[in-house]
């Protein structure tokens, strides 16, 4: 795997990770440890629908934390609230304003949980999903980092130096449950 071209912030030891799943978070996960910066594993998708398609999932996340003995915080459940923020958008389509929304939703969320641990650093494996635009998470994860003092968005393009690849790896290695959908009912009528 080359991750030569990957750009690590100065000084870094700790990132919170905003975890949308734990396919999604594995490779970044593995090449974060193998470079000496501690993960710790942010869980925050309100988005994601029906419930119990958000449990299976965190379930997912968690159980792989644990296998690596790794920090997991879980963000709680709140639909209704994220509901209410993207009103207006639902019928925007994939990659539209909605998404670009519910980044913002989720990444000030994680941005004021790495205010409140003393983590100066986030990013997010959104940045890994191939169905994602990355200007809109970069977007949405410089907007989070400017909302406090002394945190900062790491802005990471995950999909390349071989990651995607380890991920699918790493999917079959720890038999993930691997979703169809990005999360929302909204993205459900994309399939």
């Amino acid at each position: 795997m080359n991750t030569n071209n990957f750009y690590i912030p100065q000084n870094i030891s700790q990132v919170l990770l905003h975890a949308c799943c734990a396919p999604c978070s594995s490779a970044i996960v593995e090449w974060l440890v193998q470079h000496d910066i501690e993960p710790v594993i942010f869980y925050f998708n309100p988005n994601i629908y029906p419930q119990e398609e958000y449990e299976i999932r965190k379930n997912e996340s968690k159980r792989h934390a644990e296998s690596l003995n790794l920090r997991w915080i879980d963000g709680d459940y709140d639909h209704q609230s994220w509901s209410a923020y993207i009103s207006g958008l639902e019928a925007e389509p994939e990659r539209g304003k909605r998404c670009e929304m519910c980044f913002r939703y989720r990444l000030l969320a994680t941005a004021n949980q790495a205010n409140q641990q003393g983590i100066s650093w986030f990013a997010t494996t959104l940045a890994s999903s191939r169905w994602k635009n990355l200007d809109q998470i970069n977007a949405a994860g410089e907007w989070a980092a400017s909302q406090f003092d002394n945190v900062h968005f790491w802005a990471q393009n995950w999909r390349k130096n071989g990651l995607q690849q380890r991920r699918n790896e790493l999917l079959k290695e720890y038999n993930f449950y691997n979703q169809q959908y990005c999360g929302c009912e909204f993205s459900i009528r994309s399939m």
